[in-house]
């Protein structure tokens, strides 16, 4: 059974059609790449999976169960999270803080408990602080535990952001961009991140990124959208020398 599953997937917005019929799979343990030129329908999909848009018809599964209906909290607890392309940090919250936010979403203790300090309340606080250092450390942030996230430098708090969502425990990592402002030598460093996530934490991931050279290197398979449209789906060689990739990104006849 496939981790997730978009089945003819479709979104309108009055008469504008954002996503038409986009189909694929996902397994687990896949790294997974969704392309294709600005305007294509690519973060649209993310919040048709994350639950912020319902599809106009069509369906998306998570281990077999739809997710018509769903919010974005409840696609989040099923064990789906995203980082977003425009950064969506607490600016003034440190950077441990951030990333302890994300896990409060499994934290047990009542609101209650924690406003009166209660013992079982402060042991969990401190365990996810703990599992949150984790996460900085996996994403090269040990060092910064303390500083304001707002102060970081962009490519910081781009890991910061997967840190965040990393700690609220996914089976599926989706990251909208993840490179976007970072020099050569940090995507190469992202690049070695994303894989080690994968293969070490058993975490699936669905990239969007315009970054060609990332994606080519990092993903083992590619759905391309043009003009809300699925064009291409296969391993990157196959996408690289695709006549449609090649006319969407240049813009020539096939």
């Amino acid at each position: 059974m496939s981790l997730l599953t978009l089945d003819d997937a479709t979104i309108k917005f009055g008469g504008l059609t954002a996503v038409n019929q986009v189909s694929f799979d996902l397994n687990k343990g896949d790294l997974f790449g969704l392309i294709g030129p600005n305007g294509a329908g690519k973060t649209t999909c993310f919040n048709l999976i994350t639950g912020i848009y319902q599809p106009t018809s069509g369906d998306i599964r998570f281990k077999g169960k739809s997710l018509a209906g769903a919010s974005p909290n409840k696609v989040a607890a099923l064990g789906i999270c995203r980082t977003f392309q425009n950064i969506r940090l607490f600016p003034s919250l440190s950077v441990l803080e951030n990333v302890v936010v994300g896990g409060f979403l499994r934290h047990r203790s009542t609101l209650a408990s924690a406003l009166m300090y209660l013992p079982n309340s402060i042991k969990e606080t401190n365990h996810l602080k703990e599992e949150a250092m984790e996460y900085l450390r996996i994403l090269d942030l040990q060092d910064v535990p303390n500083a304001r996230s707002a102060d970081l430098p962009y490519g910081m708090q781009r890991r910061l952001e997967i840190a965040r969502a990393m700690a609220t425990k996914p089976e599926l990592l989706l990251l909208d961009e993840p490179a976007a402002g970072m020099n050569p030598q940090e995507k190469q460093d992202l690049m070695e991140t994303v894989r080690r996530i994968r293969d070490n934490q058993g975490i699936t991931i669905l990239v969007i990124e315009h970054d060609m050279r990332l994606v080519m290197n990092l993903c083992e398979r590619i759905v391309v959208l043009d003009h809300s449209e699925e064009i291409a789906h296969g391993p990157p060689e196959a996408i690289r020398n695709d006549p449609k990739v090649i006319s969407a990104y240049l813009g020539e006849p096939v």
